[in-house]
């Protein structure tokens, strides 16, 4: 059917939106059991290795946010994506009915009723 690819490639859309909240909830996780550790082990840990460590742990803090933020970014636009597909499949389907109902209405003249 005509209509296949399109459900389909809407399903692959919530499936991707689904995988990237499934990564973006990964990565909250761990950046809060990082940042609940953070302080025990700069307390026990307060020579300059330590400090290093703590320097790292910022680093790839940070870096996680730039992941977060990217992820948040793709969700959005892909559910963008899906509304935007909607609305073009549901004018299409108001065109195709207009277009029947002009096409019936032509017949019904031309047949004489």
């Amino acid at each position: 059917m005509a209509g296949d690819g399109q459900r389909s490639s809407a399903q692959a859309t919530r499936n991707g939106i689904h995988a990237l909240e499934s990564a973006l909830t990964g990565i909250t996780k761990s950046r809060q059991d990082v940042d609940s550790t953070r302080g025990d082990v700069a307390r026990g840990y307060q020579g300059s290795d330590g400090g290093q460590f703590g320097q790292l742990l910022v680093k790839w803090d940070e870096q996680c946010g730039v992941i977060q933020r990217n992820l948040q970014d793709m969700i959005e636009k892909l559910n963008q994506s899906l509304i935007e597909h909607q609305q073009t499949q549901t004018a299409a389907g108001d065109a195709i009915t207009q277009a029947s109902g002009a096409s019936d209405a032509a017949f019904q003249t031309l047949a004489g009723a």
